[in-house]
């Protein structure tokens, strides 16, 4: 079965697929939507089913700091563990 890559649309036959997250890429098209870095299986975050670097994903949707004054009647944030193919990283996510 041959399967399409996400990002360019064109199949992706068995002896170049790059499989992260559950998707087929072509090698050349696993790569960090913000900075064009290549990206290894597994090593990366998605957001709205597009690969990041870890450093790229946290920067444009990571946690944001927030200031102390005015916080006494506000309720803390809410966070979404992302979904990630890397046993030692977790990525949270704040709702908005």
């Amino acid at each position: 079965m041959v399967g399409y890559c996400p990002i360019c649309g064109k199949p992706v036959y068995f002896g170049e697929k790059k499989r992260s997250l559950g998707r087929d890429y072509h090698p050349l098209c696993l790569k960090c939507q913000q900075c064009q870095r290549q990206l290894t299986p597994g090593q990366h975050a998605e957001h709205d089913e597009k690969p990041y670097c870890t450093n790229c994903y946290m920067k444009m949707f990571g946690t944001r700091g927030t200031s102390p004054r005015n916080q006494s009647n506000q309720k803390p944030p809410k966070y979404n563990l992302m979904r990630t193919n890397s046993l030692s990283t977790r990525i949270y996510v704040q709702q908005t």
